[in-house]
């Protein structure tokens, strides 16, 4: 007999995992995650797991490296409380943007990440639009890299019914993105070519398509501290676009991103619940759509032992 999937959640959002449990119609899993006055981790898993399918939910964004150890020691707890297989669910995977050697002798953080989840015993890992397609060849278990995400940003924007919309990657890394949501949209697609002079001092955006008098929608994987998506938009907007939204997958945030975004030409960002929007940052600009039932779709798969191909 297949027993029913144990669902628990770290302090990154619990929010998320309640949604999750909530589609798998099973309760969140009883784990205690407290820190002692020092600042280390302490964890409880107070129910038997004993010979279950374990998923533990965990965004690793800020602090990440706090959420990072909950995690390890979550599913260390799970592996010695005989747990028949222990998932690590990771909506936002934090530190993806260090996937190569950023200078000399620099890490590969991204690497230290995976080898630490498999450190502990981690049998799978599930996960949702990486910032970069190697990421799983880092880890030496299965990983399933949920891609389709973008799907969920497209139902909103389809409901939105724009006119001849054009989809713009702020980037060039973006413009595969950005042909899928405009596939999805029945859009055109367009994409600004930056040059830069010494690094991280941008030297010269270029707009590549034709873009006005038309509704675009500017697309990435992250919105941090929102200058890549800010300053796209008031080039869109300079160069003829009648509006400007962005949907763009993990809400970071940091800093004066909020600020930013709010002063910006853009006119709404459409996000998820990969990472949890504290009420401060909760502004009538962000409309966020909820990545659960996608994340339950992919566990309820794996636990059952099918395919998840069809929906990553």
């Amino acid at each position: 007999m297949l027993l029913p999937p144990k669902v628990f959640s770290g302090s990154s959002n619990p929010t998320l995992a309640h949604r999750i449990a909530q589609e798998l119609g099973v309760a969140l899993g009883d784990a205690h995650v407290k820190r002692f006055s020092d600042g280390e981790v302490s964890i409880a898993i107070n129910e038997s797991v004993r010979a279950h399918d374990v998923f533990v939910v965990q965004s690793t964004c800020y602090p990440g490296n706090d959420h990072i150890m909950e995690l390890l020691l979550l599913i260390d707890a799970c592996r010695r409380a005989s747990a028949g297989r222990v998932h690590a669910v990771i909506p936002y995977f934090g530190y993806s943007r260090q996937d190569h050697l950023d200078g000399k002798r620099g890490p590969i953080s991204a690497k230290v990440v995976a080898t630490l989840l498999a450190a502990v015993g981690v049998d799978r890992v599930i996960t949702i639009d990486l910032h970069a397609r190697q990421i799983p060849g880092f880890f030496d278990v299965p990983v399933d890299h949920l891609q389709r995400s973008a799907h969920i940003l497209i139902d909103h924007l389809c409901a939105l019914k724009l006119e001849e919309p054009v989809v713009v990657a702020p980037d060039a890394g973006g413009v595969e993105r950005a042909g899928e949501i405009a596939k999805g949209m029945g859009g055109s697609i367009a994409m600004i070519d930056r040059r830069r002079g010494v690094p991280s001092k941008m030297k010269s955006m270029r707009l590549v398509g034709e873009v006005k008098g038309r509704d675009c929608v500017l697309v990435d994987d992250i919105i941090d501290t929102g200058s890549t998506i800010t300053e796209a938009a008031d080039l869109l907007v300079t160069s003829g676009a009648r509006t400007v939204r962005a949907a763009v997958t993990h809400p970071v945030l940091s800093g004066s991103g909020v600020e930013r975004l709010n002063r910006s030409k853009v006119m709404e960002l459409i996000t998820s619940d990969t990472i949890p929007l504290p009420q401060e940052k909760q502004i009538d600009k962000i409309t966020v759509v909820s990545v659960a039932g996608l994340l339950a779709g992919v566990i309820r798969s794996v636990h059952e032992g099918r395919s998840v191909a069809a929906v990553i």
